[in-house]
């Protein structure tokens, strides 16, 4: 397992930076749960308290972008 190194010693970022981190690695609810060692249910009320972003928003396409600026929605 990676090692995780902390900037400082502030808990809330801490417990943030573990959950997207198991989150990035398992690439689901239930997988980073069980790398956490808690249950999915505990790590859904996380991501709500912590307002993790889950599932990641994907990156802009080239196409989105200019539809974007001309203004045109898909």
């Amino acid at each position: 397992m990676a090692q995780l190194i902390l900037d400082d010693f502030n808990l809330e970022k801490a417990e943030r930076r573990l959950c997207t981190e198991a989150l990035s690695t398992a690439g689901n609810i239930v997988g980073a749960a069980a790398l956490l060692g808690i249950t999915r249910h505990a790590l859904k009320r996380r991501i709500i308290k912590l307002a993790i972003e889950w599932p990641p928003r994907p990156a802009n396409r080239p196409s989105d972008a200019a539809h974007a600026s001309a203004g045109l929605a898909r």
